[in-house]
């Protein structure tokens, strides 16, 4: 094993860092702060951040085939062009539920955009449960749901032969797998591969290794774990700096770079004086592992 390094990256404090996603064509990492509503872009060039404020809670980006990018804002699919700060509606759902709104989205490798909902959270992980829905975004637009009586929806990601589609529903405090049919984006025969146990918390986002391999932040657990998912095994365990780790991607030239968003929302000051950099960005290397460059939206 070649030795772990964690570094604290963009050490401006989120509310809810989420959904971080390496832009190969930026040479930049995407990602977003749910409570403090914007869409932010790291370069590890200029060590900067911009931030574009948008109108509500923003929950997940993805890159856009056609150029710029897609973002879950609010109960809205929508499309955002980064240049002109210009935020455009494509869909709504949960429009009986007021309260809700989207949590994590990631696009699947044909090109759709998948993303679930949950009741607004009055402290974190404490919100009306079953209120929420898995969804998919189709290239032309149309959005099909899934399944609804979800808690909160989260991590989600696709096995390397595309067959199997992963999901977590966080207070389930399990990793779901689905038979995916990538040619229809349909999903059946749900099955947990993994329960998490007590000292790992909360499952929260998830990605992808080039050996097939889970990774999974753990929000409240300070740490994100390495599963496999044919064994139903933890394989390892990398610990940060602050309690909580809300997701994670594989970016950097190479994608062998790990980054990991973390959340101060909900924290007092005493915590935030003992975890000085929750709701940072953090930068692990040396895993020895390689991660899958995301997909574009096809729309």
């Amino acid at each position: 094993m070649s030795s772990v390094r964690i570094e604290c990256v963009v050490s401006e404090r989120c509310g809810v860092g989420e959904s971080p996603v390496w832009d190969e064509k930026e040479e930049a990492l995407l990602f977003v702060d749910i409570t403090g509503r914007k869409v932010c872009r790291w370069s590890p060039v200029t060590r900067q951040a911009q931030a574009i404020p948008v109108d509500a809670p923003v929950s997940s980006v993805a890159l856009r085939k056609s150029g710029d990018y897609v973002i879950t804002l609010g109960n809205r699919f929508a499309a955002l062009k980064w240049k002109e700060e210009l935020v455009t509606t494509i869909t709504e759902v949960d429009k009986d539920k007021p309260n809700n709104r989207f949590n994590d989205g990631k696009v699947d490798p044909a090109g759709r955009y998948f993303a679930g909902t949950m009741a607004e959270e009055t402290q974190p992980a404490v919100l009306e449960r079953h209120q929420g829905s898995l969804y998919t975004l189709f290239s032309d637009c149309s959005v099909v749901k899934h399944f609804d009586q979800v808690d909160i929806s989260n991590g989600l990601d696709w096995s390397l032969d595309h067959k199997t589609f992963f999901y977590i529903d966080s207070l389930s405090y399990s990793v779901d797998a689905f038979d995916y049919d990538l040619q229809t984006g349909k999903i059946g025969n749900r099955r947990s591969i993994y329960k998490l146990e007590k000292e790992e918390s909360i499952p929260d986002g998830m990605c992808i290794d080039t050996e097939g391999k889970l990774w999974v932040a753990c929000f409240a657990g300070g740490r994100v774990i390495r599963l496999d998912p044919e064994t139903g095994k933890r394989l390892q365990t990398v610990k940060l700096p602050v309690d909580n780790t809300t997701s994670c991607c594989f970016g950097g030239r190479d994608y062998s770079e790990m980054y990991v968003t973390s959340a101060s929302y909900g924290m007092d000051k005493e915590r935030l004086s003992q975890q000085p950099q929750a709701g940072g960005i953090f930068k692990i290397t040396g895993l020895g592992v390689k991660g899958v460059p995301p997909h574009p939206f096809a729309g």
